[in-house]
């Protein structure tokens, strides 16, 4: 496995010295770089190597450590809403995501910004590319809408294999998430170029993502046109599935537990010069025990968990590894910017959580701690590992507190500074005027082919990544959010928080992020203007983006508000080894 790795990371190595050399002139519009644009699924901010992780990342290493690792960069905390800021360039609530779709409550769904699909407001990203001359293609997790009509084929994409919901099976079994018969497990549905599709025998989700990307490029390497190819792995989200080689090499590395382990990566985040040296570590919330109390049965099947999700991220990162290879064969990687980000933080929810999962999950998988990782299990990590991920913020996925929003972000390729760390705030929604500047064209506006649409409300962050500005947006630009009731603003170096009780204290909450990355110091009421400065831009925020505010919503979801984890985890734990059912 060295061995393989080593060959993998080559071809990057090689051109890092290149680009380290001398790359900081952008590129001409006659030679238009190729755009690979890879996105995580559920990747903490210090699951890979250069964030401060024991996982072997080396192929995403490698690209941080010659290109631009940015330390601020903010996502949604939720998966779809992620997706369509990144597809629109504008915020979630105007384009279809005011809320994830499967969460949404009457009050909200079928409102303009809550149809649950990527509405017709929306010029996405792939179109304005294709408009380019650029051939656009796309495999991986969509989440932006299930019917036809709705998928990548109908939003721009030349080429495409889809997962359309928001999570399976990453074996060939295909089990969905959202059953609509409890009994009975879900068939998540994959479409190619629109059509339903079958997956193959040997299916295993990252590998079949990999290649069937590299076969779309490939088929196309002739015609002159550059190419915009986004790989939208479906790992590390649960259910928890990995090659039996890969858990192999993490078999015994979890056994100290989670708590040891979250001192250690922060240790690792300080000498890399992420985090303050005084930064401390978020313990987890009251309500999620010690390592040290758990049964050995528990630490068992827990250790197991997180052994099986390292092992999805080291296979993800060996699949960049071999897409990065296939590149440098064919002579196109020295023109190639590639862009990597997750779509949210590590999630420490219960899948349990999830409406109609339980019946299915209990009757037709197995989650002894022997099974988890292969076919017929359906296992996630929960919140003490997910903190981990999180180091050394507080709260993971579906919170807007940092470990919620915060994710590892890496640009490489021509016209991006080498070796560089930048602490500059950046957002999702500035991918896409940033690869529409590399690409030489710009956004519709508000017009496209005689029908209204949604502008751009993200910036370009092309003139950080060549060096040329030091920032993105400036101290007085506001970014806001909002998922299910949950709230936040960012303005600045200022934070405001609002989330609902025990995660949080049920009212606004104020952080100086450039002193407390941690959010462990809430100085709402030592710093009364401040927090009304940022109350003043949250109202403008909700205004310009229709977000709808509901009473008590925050409180309503199942899913993000549970807290028994640990008690199916005790069920789990005792379970003997059955004939998983297919």
């Amino acid at each position: 496995m060295k061995a393989a790795l080593a060959t993998l990371l080559i071809p990057v190595a090689t051109l890092a010295i290149g680009i380290q050399a001398g790359h900081a002139a952008p590129p001409a519009k006659a030679d238009r770089p190729n755009i690979l644009l890879i996105m995580a699924d559920d990747l903490g901010y210090t699951d890979i190597g250069s964030y401060g992780s024991e996982i072997a990342t080396p192929n995403l290493d490698a690209l941080a450590d010659s290109g631009v690792k940015m330390t601020q960069f903010y996502a949604s905390p939720f998966c779809s809403p992620t997706r369509a800021m990144l597809m629109s360039g504008t915020d979630n609530h105007l384009v279809g995501f005011g809320d994830m779709s499967e969460l949404m409550l009457p009050e909200q769904r079928g409102k303009p910004g809550y149809e649950g699909n990527l509405n017709e407001r929306v010029v996405p990203m792939a179109q304005v590319l294709r408009d380019a001359g650029y051939r656009t293609l796309m495999t991986g997790k969509w989440h932006l809408g299930v019917p036809e009509q709705h998928s990548p084929a109908a939003r721009g994409f030349d080429q495409s294999y889809a997962l359309v919901h928001g999570g399976s099976s990453h074996w060939s079994d295909g089990a969905g998430i959202v059953a609509a018969d409890p009994a009975k497990p879900p068939k998540a549905i994959y479409r190619e170029n629109g059509k339903e599709a079958t997956l193959p025998k040997d299916f295993f989700s990252s590998d079949f993502f990999t290649s069937r990307l590299i076969d779309y490029i490939d088929a196309g390497k002739d015609t002159g046109k550059p190419f915009f190819a986004y790989l939208a792995f479906t790992a590390p989200h649960w259910p928890l599935h990995a090659h039996d080689a890969d858990i192999a090499k993490y078999e015994q590395r979890y056994k100290d537990g989670y708590d040891k382990l979250r001192r250690e990566r922060l240790e690792r985040m300080k000498k890399l010069g992420l985090v303050a040296a005084d930064t401390p570590v978020f313990e987890g919330h009251p309500l999620w025990p010690k390592w040290d109390s758990l049964s050995e049965a528990e630490k068992a099947s827990e250790a197991k968990r997180m052994t099986v999700y390292a092992a999805m991220v080291d296979n993800m990162d060996q699949n960049i590894g071999r897409m990065l290879a296939y590149l440098k064969k064919t002579g196109q990687l020295d023109n190639t910017f590639i862009f990597f980000l997750s779509d949210n933080g590590a999630d420490g929810n219960s899948v349990y959580d999830v409406a109609r999962t339980r019946e299915w999950i209990h009757k037709d998988m197995d989650n002894s701690i022997a099974h988890i990782g292969k076919s017929g299990s359906y296992a996630e990590y929960g919140p003490g590992w997910a903190q981990v991920g999180s180091t050394p913020f507080r709260m993971f996925k579906s919170f807007m507190y940092e470990g919620g929003i915060a994710v590892p972000a890496i640009a490489w390729g021509p016209g991006v500074q080498g070796g560089k760390v930048k602490s500059a705030v950046a957002h999702v929604t500035d991918i896409a005027p940033t690869l529409f500047e590399l690409a030489g064209t710009k956004h519709p506006g508000t017009e496209y082919q005689g029908k209204p649409v949604l502008p751009l409300r993200g910036a370009s962050m092309l003139p950080l990544l060549q060096g040329r500005e030091q920032l993105v947006h400036g101290a007085n630009e506001a970014i806001g959010w909002e998922l299910g009731g949950r709230k936040a603003l960012r303005k600045g170096d200022w934070k405001i928080v609002s989330a609902n009780q025990p995660w949080g204290t049920g009212e606004w909450e104020l952080f100086n992020i450039a002193q407390d990355r941690s959010e462990s110091r809430n100085l709402a009421a030592a710093n009364p203007q401040k927090l009304g400065e940022l109350l003043v831009a949250w109202r403008d925020y909700v205004r310009e983006t229709g977000t709808l505010e509901i009473p008590n919503l925050a409180n309503r979801p199942g899913y993000s508000n549970g807290a028994k984890y640990y008690e199916d985890l005790k069920y789990e734990a005792t379970l003997v080894p059955r004939t998983a059912k297919p």
